[in-house]
């Protein structure tokens, strides 16, 4: 089984390795026998000239592959509700069951997946609800992302369980990633 790790590296320099390095060195502890410390600090390797890049690490119990892209946001103000229960709990490198998902998107930028009457995750990011001066963010994600990790860490996110029918209750959302950070999106439709 391959796992697929993504670090935003601006200017030659990895953001946020430390919570990176949590997520790497759990699912390799997770899925392989005794496996040896790698440090993704020693990995990355980037260029320093370019000023935003996509670090992506695809990694099995014995090898980890570095390659760069370059990285230009895509638009994620409209979503798609779809009912479905993917396996995602760590971020494997076969990303098929979300590239259908994704299919279903219709005329939206992405679908926010619905497990278990429970709202979720998009296909690329964690998302967040805000009400009453405070970010509220799905109790159980597909994935646990990094920088979910330490917002919730930092106490500015509160976890909880969000049925679709309580998206009227929230003035806007949030989507959250390695390479969005955290992108409030206030003039969103979700549906």
């Amino acid at each position: 089984m391959r796992f697929l790790e993504t670090v935003c590296v601006k200017r030659g320099h990895p953001l946020r390795l430390a919570w990176h390095q949590r997520r790497f060195d759990q699912t390799r502890q997770a899925h392989f026998d005794n496996p040896s410390p790698v440090s993704l600090r020693d990995l990355l390797q980037p260029p320093a000239d370019a000023p935003l890049l996509r670090a992506r690490i695809l990694y099995d119990a014995d090898t980890a592959t570095v390659t760069y892209h370059p990285y230009t946001p895509r638009p994620l103000r409209r979503l798609r509700l779809v009912h479905a229960d993917p396996d995602y709990r760590y971020k494997y490198a076969d990303r098929s069951a979300l590239d259908a998902l994704f299919a279903k998107r219709a005329e939206a930028d992405d679908v926010l997946i619905v497990r278990d009457g429970l709202l979720t995750d998009t296909t690329v990011a964690n998302i967040a609800f805000y009400r009453d001066g405070r970010w509220f963010t799905p109790q159980t994600p597909l994935l646990p992302g990094t920088v979910r990790a330490r917002l919730l860490a930092s106490g500015f996110l509160t976890p909880m369980d969000i049925t679709p029918k309580a998206l009227p209750r929230f003035r806007y959302f949030a989507l959250m990633n390695a390479m969005i950070g955290f992108l409030v999106v206030k003039h969103g439709k979700i549906g």
